[in-house]
């Protein structure tokens, strides 16, 4: 599996100072195995590339699909069922940048786990690790919530929670996380339709979009400044969390 995404991400600010903003992005869906189109590789430099060092555990020293696997294991999951896909921006030429990727546990197709890897721009990352009880399949009905632990804007405390909604089926996929600290807090979102990763699609998104994950990060401080211009708070940077992963959320909330 190797697809290209082609998706659109929101975020809106919740609380008293309001602020929004939408914008494409390029992400791929891999399983790590898939014969690769030729601007995109694997632990080599390319137009496109995919790391192993920079998912899966620490952040500059990860260990890929393997480090998935075994916190998947320590949990008791079905791994002999299982299809293990990352969701995440390739790197663009030599810069690796991203505010979140995804690892998906897939069984018959369907999201059973997955993991939020979660980084910031002060060079820190946690990991969320969420499933339904008995790793049944998880529905956009369902809304997994999961304890904030680390700093990731100077505009937002390292307090309250996260809540999870995610649909994924075989014509696209659709994230919504939803950061909630009493009556402040932010919405985001990540859409697209899924589909297959081309030496043209990939070549593409190059020139419609160029520097892939360092206009990104370009973006998050332009949104920064206007923040910073609209007097939000601005909150020192504390220490990350000592551990890399957080244990699967606190409760389970369904809505259907």
């Amino acid at each position: 599996m190797l697809e290209h995404i082609q998706a659109q991400t929101s975020h809106a600010r919740r609380g008293s100072l309001k602020n929004a903003f939408r914008y494409g992005v390029d992400f791929v869906l891999t399983d790590l195995t898939a014969p690769l189109p030729w601007p995109i590789s694997r632990n080599r430099f390319n137009l496109w590339s995919l790391w192993d060092r920079h998912h899966g555990g620490p952040r500059g020293n990860g260990q890929g699909v393997e480090w998935f696997r075994e916190e998947l294991s320590k949990r008791g999951f079905p791994l002999d069922r299982a299809q293990l896909v990352l969701l995440t921006q390739p790197s663009f030429l030599w810069f690796h940048f991203n505010p979140v990727s995804f690892w998906i546990a897939l069984i018959d197709g369907e999201p059973c786990a997955f993991v939020a890897e979660v980084n910031n721009t002060f060079g820190h990352r946690h990991c969320y690790f969420c499933a339904n009880d008995n790793f049944s399949p998880i529905r956009e009905s369902d809304m997994l919530i999961a304890e904030k632990i680390m700093h990731v804007s100077p505009f937002q405390k390292v307090q309250g929670d996260y809540r999870f909604q995610f649909k994924f089926t075989n014509r696209s996929i659709k994230i919504r996380i939803a950061y909630k600290n009493g009556d402040e807090g932010v919405i985001a979102t990540f859409s697209g339709a899924r589909g297959r990763a081309t030496s043209t699609s990939l070549m593409w998104a190059a020139v419609r979009r160029p520097a892939g994950a360092l206009r990104v990060l370009a973006l998050i401080h332009w949104q920064a400044a206007i923040l910073f211009l609209k007097r939000a708070p601005f909150m020192k940077t504390p220490a990350p969390p000592d551990s890399i992963l957080s244990e699967t959320p606190v409760y389970r909330e369904n809505r259907s």
